[in-house]
């Protein structure tokens, strides 16, 4: 399927909205990964990923959020995950990964 990823920055609320459409995989996860990153040096606030077209996403992309959350936390900056699917709601559940990272409906 592959993966498109749209950004922009809040200005409201000083943080950047990102919104991935379709798989964060092992064939996608390091394009993923360069693009938060380069956020996280242009503008190092925190970060929202709109799960709402997030079709899939494995445990390659799940260490892409978690590295990508620890160089945050290092300016105490974070990562909340919205509008996710349940299969992927679940995952972060069954991983423990939904205390780590803050999950809204």
């Amino acid at each position: 399927m592959g993966l498109e990823i749209l950004k922009k920055f809040d200005k409201d609320d000083n943080q950047w909205v990102v919104s991935p459409i379709g798989e964060i995989d092992i064939y996608t996860s390091d394009e993923f990964k360069n693009m938060l990153l380069q956020l996280v040096e242009e503008e190092g606030t925190d970060i929202t990923i709109v799960g709402d077209s997030l079709e899939y996403i494995d445990s390659t992309g799940l260490g892409v959020l978690i590295s990508i959350l620890k160089k945050l936390k290092e300016s105490n900056n974070t990562i909340t995950i919205t509008n996710i699917k349940p299969s992927i709601k679940k995952l972060l559940e069954l991983t423990s990964l939904d205390k780590v990272f803050i999950i809204k409906e």
